[in-house]
């Protein structure tokens, strides 16, 4: 299997970036046992042919991907030449390679080839150096203009655009809670989106603040399970299918129990295994969500004159 898809990347049917199928998906065109299937990918990726993602998918490594360059020990970066987005971006890397938990000031500072110290005329400390991270990455991309879009297309693009930074950054959604929420330059300018796009629903400003929270929570609470999907396959070796197959006896006695008659019969209509991919859900989700703000914005309109008597 590993070697017929390294033939595919190598004659260009599968080239750099491309999706591969997912595991299971191969455990079915081969007709072999997910663990055989997962066992190929992870010789793929240890080889450098593939490069599995924070999200669900596992995509045909580029060449920068497949033999990065690094700064080597023996050519330390000079203390002048520090600055403080050099310092913040490192932090970055490192986060989004190896997670949040891997920050520190003196692994900053090893990576960039300097002394433990230097750092610290930048930044203060690792609190405030997260901080920066956040800020930086919020603002890779800019939040959707104002153009002739309506409220709905403008919540919708402004929500695929943050999904889309928690995909590149999985532990942004680990730093904040919604109860404090992070007060930063970036986030705000995402946040300010919104505000707009509701301001001529003429909404009370109790239902356009909610309206907010929601949406964000949303997309916030659906990317935390993409860094723990990862720290979850780190952690046992397996990929989401392959752990669900280990759980096939603990899935037979469920249903076999006849306690859960309406699962039963749901799950009877997945003959091939219902495959949960976080991209498909996030869209699924954000529609039925904006179809229930639709609802809302309808029935809580506001007469001429009282949103700005609130």
């Amino acid at each position: 299997m590993a070697a017929a898809l390294k033939s595919k990347m190598a004659d260009g049917a599968l080239r750099p970036g491309d999706r591969l199928p997912s595991t299971r998906q191969l455990a079915r065109e081969w007709n072999v046992a997910l663990a055989t299937a997962t066992k190929a990918l992870t010789l793929l990726r240890h080889e450098g042919w593939i490069v599995a993602h924070a999200r669900s998918d596992t995509t045909v490594a580029t060449p920068v991907q497949a033999a990065p360059k690094q700064r080597q020990p023996n050519q330390p970066a000079s203390d002048r030449e520090l600055t403080r987005e050099r310092v913040v971006q490192t932090a970055i890397e490192i986060a989004d390679r190896e997670g949040l938990s891997a920050i520190t000031m003196r692994g900053v500072a090893a990576r960039l080839g300097v002394a433990t110290m230097s750092p610290y005329r930048f930044v203060d400390s690792k609190e405030s150096l997260i901080l920066l991270m956040a800020d930086a990455a919020f603002g890779e991309l800019a939040p959707p203009a104002r153009g002739a879009l309506n409220w709905r297309e403008r919540l919708t693009c402004s929500a695929r655009i943050l999904w889309e930074l928690y995909t590149r950054h999985p532990w942004l959604a680990n730093i904040h809670t919604l109860t404090r929420p992070l007060l930063l330059p970036h986030l705000m300018a995402h946040a300010e989106v919104v505000f707009d796009a509701l301001e001529p629903c003429r909404l009370d400003p109790a239902t356009t603040m909610h309206l907010h929270i929601v949406l964000y929570g949303y997309v916030h609470g659906l990317a935390i399970h993409i860094e723990r999907k990862a720290q979850a396959e780190a952690s046992t070796g397996l990929s989401d299918e392959a752990w669900m197959d280990t759980q096939a006896n603990a899935f037979s006695s469920l249903i076999a129990s006849g306690q859960y008659p309406a699962f039963t019969r749901l799950i009877g209509h997945f003959k091939g295994g219902y495959e949960l991919e976080l991209d498909e859900l996030f869209e699924f989700g954000l529609k039925t969500l904006l179809d229930g703000f639709a609802g809302t914005i309808d029935r809580r309109r506001a007469k001429p004159g009282r949103a700005m008597q609130a």
